[in-house]
């Protein structure tokens, strides 16, 4: 499914409409969100890099790592480097958010980005002006591809980053006008879910196309993870864990796919839901509160219902089998094999064989009819 996300991205917009927009989130039980954004990171910027995407260059808005951090990603990812300017730049909104680095600068007691980070990096100094932001993201985008159709795709690594300098409202905005930009191909953003409110998650996902839930592999309740049994198990959420997808489609459809993420040594991967969701079953199972009732059947009572005859089944015991449909009067069933009675019910007496026959409540009930009963209604 990562793959499928990451094509989709890789795609961008179609004529006429809104940049795809993908939310990845994560929670303090399963903190993988930041892993599968720099995976979704490194595949975009691949295709860029090999003109295999609609977008020619990626603008990143890094709030929470610094452009170094990102340079030195994309080179362990294989990418070229020196020829990054030509597809790449970075709105380093980490380094000197409020404007207070540069006033370092001028005494002498800050330090400046490596060279190949400044390369490309260009320093945001006041990340509560949203509408400057935004202009400073559209400048930088348009620096790289032009002003004519080619795109570009916007990616930003944090936006809790973002809510603690703007209001929901500013930063709903910022994201809803890039994604409305004619010249965006794709934007996707980094949230974790537990540090804000829901109606702010709630905001956030309905911004997106596309919403990517890392949730825990083995969901425990919180009065489960002091126990010393299962702290292997819980930890390890830390390294495994659902990649839950949710895509709306254009025809007003939503596509759920999920598969699972697992954090190694060799880096990150995506697998198809293993052999391993018994495990997952299993422990489940033993926090699942004892009921007082059994909901299995014995060979009795298996037995028993067997020997019941439903009204719709036919025996076929050599007598033609006439089922009383609710349409058809008492005065015609006085040939009819069964006595007629005014009871609600009556059931054979023979013990081996259940058989339920229905009769109509009174005389004056009339039958069933196709005829519309308010025709005779001047109205």
């Amino acid at each position: 499914m990562a793959e499928w996300v990451c094509r989709a991205l890789r795609d961008g917009a179609l004529e006429g409409e809104h940049a795809p927009a993908l939310t990845i989130k994560d929670s303090i039980a399963t903190p993988l969100g930041f892993d599968a954004f720099c995976h979704v990171l490194s595949q975009l910027s691949t295709n860029i890099s090999a003109e295999k995407s609609q977008s020619r260059a990626l603008v990143l808005v890094a709030f929470s790592r610094s452009p170094s951090y990102y340079v030195d990603l994309l080179k362990r990812r294989g990418l070229d480097i020196s020829s990054s300017q030509q597809w790449i730049r970075i709105l380093d909104c980490y380094t000197d958010p409020l404007g207070w680095r540069e006033r370092l600068m001028e005494c002498g007691s800050a330090k400046n980005l490596s060279y190949e980070a400044s390369n490309v990096a260009s320093t945001c100094r006041n990340v509560k002006d949203v509408d400057k932001l935004f202009s400073s993201v559209i400048s930088l985008g348009k620096g790289l591809v032009g002003q004519g159709k080619v795109r570009f795709s916007v990616a930003i690594d944090s936006v809790n980053e973002m809510l603690r300098h703007a209001s929901l409202s500013s930063v709903a905005g910022l994201l809803s006008n890039l994604r409305c930009c004619d010249q965006i191909s794709s934007i996707f953003w980094f949230l974790h879910a537990d540090l804000c409110e829901e109606k702010v998650t709630a905001v956030i996902e309905y911004m997106s196309s596309m919403v990517a839930s890392i949730e825990p592999l083995i969901p425990f309740a919180n009065r489960h993870r002091g126990n010393s049994e299962n702290l292997s198990l819980v930890e390890r959420n830390f390294t495994k864990g659902k990649f839950h997808v949710r895509c709306k489609r254009r025809n007003g459809r939503v596509r759920v796919m999920f598969e699972e993420i697992h954090i190694g040594q060799s880096g990150i991967d995506f697998t198809s839901p293993s052999s391993e969701d018994g495990l997952v079953n299993q422990v489940n199972q033993g926090l699942l509160p004892k009921v007082q009732f059994n909901l299995q059947l014995s060979e009795k009572e298996r037995n028993d219902r067997a020997k019941v005859v439903l009204p719709f089944e036919h025996q076929g015991n050599g007598k033609p089998v006439e089922i009383y449909d609710g349409r058809k009067s008492l005065l015609d069933s006085k040939n009819e094999a069964a006595p007629v009675s005014t009871g609600n019910s009556k059931i054979n007496d023979d013990s081996s064989k259940g058989e339920i026959i229905y009769f109509r409540d009174s005389d004056d009930e009339m039958p069933d009819s196709d005829e519309d009963p308010d025709d005779d209604l001047d109205i």
